[in-house]
């Protein structure tokens, strides 16, 4: 009885899937109709045309071009997120002056900022890296703060009892009691850094998929818009839905 549940569980979460994809594959269908090619492509036109893009010379290096910068921009976000997040949630007092303050800059509109990028990158992969990372590291940020903040003092107490070495504290009781919190956090800075990095390449850049995007959107080819979009939402949903599983997992063990 045991495993029967969650394959019961994974056999349901299969089917919502599959009515899921159905209703906004109908939809799509139905849109196409109501605006027309003027609009958008047909689902099958627009899974025809992405085959036929990924098999193109062209494409390649411009997704190896975001894929690069978004990579740098995340692994800066995060190790600056979770950096910054531990001391302000160690030292509280710093934590609750800088909260508001990280808040506050969140709340901005982030494309107001990108000229200040500019002057002091110019169109070179180092500013979409600089946008990309903007985005996503305020959330991490947050997200370990808090992590750190709630750590049980019960566990540090113990651990000292124990007269445990600090970084024996830190391997033992500290990483496995924020763990989830700042996995969540880097899930959504996944998402966000992503987001900040195809905004830079389509506001201010001669490469990488946000630059095709711009250009397609300019020459109003449709075909092109449709695939590359369908392709920016399949690629970081599906990595964000195994994240999710993660983050669930994760959570369920606290």
């Amino acid at each position: 009885m045991s495993h029967a549940a969650p394959s019961r569980r994974l056999g349901s979460r299969a089917v919502d899937l599959a009515i899921l994809a159905g209703v906004v594959l109908a939809l799509w269908q139905l849109a196409h109709v109501w605006g027309g090619d003027v609009a958008m492509t047909t689902p099958l036109g627009t899974l025809r045309h992405t085959a036929f893009t990924l098999t193109s010379a062209e494409f390649w290096p411009h997704a190896g071009a975001t894929l690069t910068a978004f990579l740098i921009a995340l692994l800066l976000a995060a190790g600056a997120g979770v950096l910054i997040g531990a001391l302000l949630g160690y030292h509280r007092l710093s934590g609750e002056v800088a909260e508001p303050v990280l808040v506050a800059i969140y709340s901005i509109p982030k494309v107001t900022l990108y000229p200040i990028i500019l002057l002091f990158f110019g169109i070179r992969i180092s500013a979409e890296v600089a946008f990309g990372a903007l985005h996503g590291i305020i959330p991490i940020t947050l997200f370990t703060m808090n992590a750190v903040r709630n750590i049980n003092p019960m566990f540090i107490r113990t651990g000292r009892i124990l007269r445990l070495p600090p970084w024996v504290l830190l391997r033992s009781v500290l990483l496995p009691a924020t763990l989830p919190e700042v996995f969540t956090g880097l899930r959504v800075g996944f998402a966000l850094t992503l987001i900040g990095t195809l905004l830079s390449e389509m506001f201010g850049s001669r490469r990488g998929l946000g630059f095709m995007l711009m250009n397609a959107i300019g020459l109003h080819n449709m075909e092109v818009i449709m695939s590359l979009t369908f392709m920016l939402v399949v690629f970081p949903g599906s990595v964000n839905a195994l994240l999710l599983v993660v983050d669930h997992r994760l959570h369920r063990r606290v």
